[in-house]
């Protein structure tokens, strides 16, 4: 690990995370190895990777989207999937007792 990775850590600044991202993506460690080093779980550094992702991909856009933007928007893209999840149970439980009466 680079020289600001080996010191005792005690929390993680966004500094300390994307200095991590970054060794990742150029291919310095694995998610594996940092997180047998740092003790993180696997999955906490896949989602730091993903918001870097997300970041990055913002930050190289014509105009950037505010934070709360990126907020707003992924809190829409999750009500519509929660929606959707919603219409699809009532239609299954639907069936089920429409099924279930005609049975009787």
């Amino acid at each position: 690990m680079s020289v600001a990775m080996e010191e005792d850590i005690k929390r993680w600044t966004a500094k300390r995370k994307s200095a991590l991202v970054t060794e990742i993506i150029q291919g310095k460690t694995t998610i594996s190895e940092a997180s047998r080093s740092f003790d993180i779980p696997p999955s906490e550094i896949e989602d730091w990777l993903e918001d870097g992702k997300r970041g990055l991909e913002n930050a190289l856009r014509a105009k950037p989207m505010e934070i709360k933007e990126q907020y707003e928007k992924q809190l829409r893209e999750l009500q519509e999937a929660y929606g959707e999840a919603m219409l699809e149970l009532r239609a299954r439980k639907k069936l089920v007792s429409l099924l279930g009466e005609e049975e009787k």
